[in-house]
């Protein structure tokens, strides 16, 4: 690393995460650029020059969920097969009021999902303390319940809500058939299926099925369209006609029917015409990023590293290191101020194995499809060589 290099640093009062935002929005080469790293000027040049091919300006803007909304619903629920669909402006609303509506049908509160599904971790414990929800866990392993799980579980449930993927345990996915085989165990016990597809999106090379046959298992689906979409926020519950009609009620009550949503409509339609049919392309490189850093950290003698899963089943996968995970997010920042390279981003505590292991999350999108295998280990060895200068300067 050069003098310039050692010597960089920040001013003590800087904020951390502005600090990582600056960085990384100024980084010339990313794997993937989150629709959040942009600024709102170019978010709104991007809206502006792309609306027009999406939908007709020259409409009316929407009100309380007509116009270019209901267009967006439409849509989504034709690429999805199901009767209807309904918007929201965030999934955590849309699932509980889609379980919550299931639960008042089986007279059955209870869910079953995994432990580590965004519900269980990230929504403050908002099934139970707003819509009443009981929650119980087939299985705490790193993967999805099995059939055998789901059929042996002791206890009655009135709906089944499987993560595809399975974000925290990896971006993971079942084979098709250990899919509907868990789905055909949660059908013997007269339960619901409801899949959280925030991601579902990219799941259609794993499956090796069009969307609209994965989605034809379930009885509901969530959809987001900010992840892999690129949209700026908003969410799809897509079902039946009447179940529909009944989520759009309880949307109102819980606040979610906005008097305008045109833009965060706008930016999903765009995503669904432009980022969604290049999701397997994202899909594909993603397996080449992981193989090269699997090499790169191969070549450079690291002591202990994990590409998991080995061979993504998406466009996203996690790099898991015995480091500090204040350490290796310094490295990355760094990285990306002084080389323009942005490699890996924010890194965190990983909530399983032994203490001062770090876990991130890489994404491969449109970015990412410039760089080759060989690009992928130079910046490896790059973002390790910042963490041993770190290590011995005692960062």
């Amino acid at each position: 690393m050069s003098d310039e290099a050692n010597d960089a640093s920040t001013a003590p009062d800087t904020d951390p995460q502005e600090r990582r935002r600056a960085a990384f929005h100024s980084a010339k080469r990313v794997l993937a650029r989150h629709s959040a790293q942009h600024r709102i000027g170019e978010q709104l040049a991007h809206l502006s020059a792309h609306a027009g091919s999406v939908y007709d300006l020259d409409a009316g803007a929407d009100i309380y969920g007509d116009g270019v909304v209901a267009e967006l619903e439409r849509r989504t629920a034709r690429l999805l097969g199901k009767e209807a669909a309904v918007f929201f402006p965030t999934g955590t609303m849309a699932q509980q009021i889609a379980l919550r509506c299931w639960a008042a049908r089986t007279g059955n509160n209870t869910v079953a999902l995994h432990p580590r599904a965004h519900p269980e971790l990230h929504e403050r414990n908002a099934f139970h303390e707003v819509s009443g929800l009981r929650t119980v866990h087939p299985t705490g392993e790193p993967r999805l319940p099995n059939a055998d799980e789901v059929r042996d579980f002791e206890e009655p449930f009135g709906t089944l809500m499987l993560e595809l993927p399975l974000r925290e345990a990896g971006f993971v996915l079942p084979s098709w058939e250990e899919l509907t085989e868990v789905v055909e165990a949660a059908r013997e016990r007269d339960a619901v299926v409801h899949f959280d597809g925030a991601r579902l999106w990219e799941c259609t090379g794993h499956f090796e099925r069009p969307l609209e046959e994965i989605a034809a298992l379930a009885d509901t689906v969530y959809v987001s369209f900010y992840k892999s979409l690129e949209g700026m926020s908003g969410a799809v519950l897509a079902g039946p006609a009447t179940l529909v009609d009944e989520a759009r009620t309880w949307r109102h009550r819980y606040g979610g029917t906005l008097f305008q949503q045109y833009p965060a409509a706008l930016s999903a339609l765009i995503g669904l015409e432009q980022a969604l049919p290049r999701l397997p392309e994202y899909v594909a490189h993603a397996k080449v990023v992981a193989q090269a850093l699997e090499e790169g950290f191969r070549e450079a003698g690291t002591p202990w590293f994990r590409v998991h899963p080995e061979v993504p089943h998406t466009h996203q996968f996690q790099v898991w290191l015995p480091y500090d995970a204040d350490a290796l997010t310094e490295a990355a920042v760094r990285q990306a101020e002084e080389s323009g390279v942005a490699l890996f981003q924010r890194w965190f505590t990983a909530p399983e194995g032994p203490p001062g292991v770090a876990v991130t999350e890489v994404t491969v999108a449109s970015q990412g499809l410039e760089w080759s295998a060989e690009d992928v280990r130079e910046a490896l060895a790059g973002f390790l060589g910042r963490i041993g200068w770190l290590l011995a300067a005692g960062c």
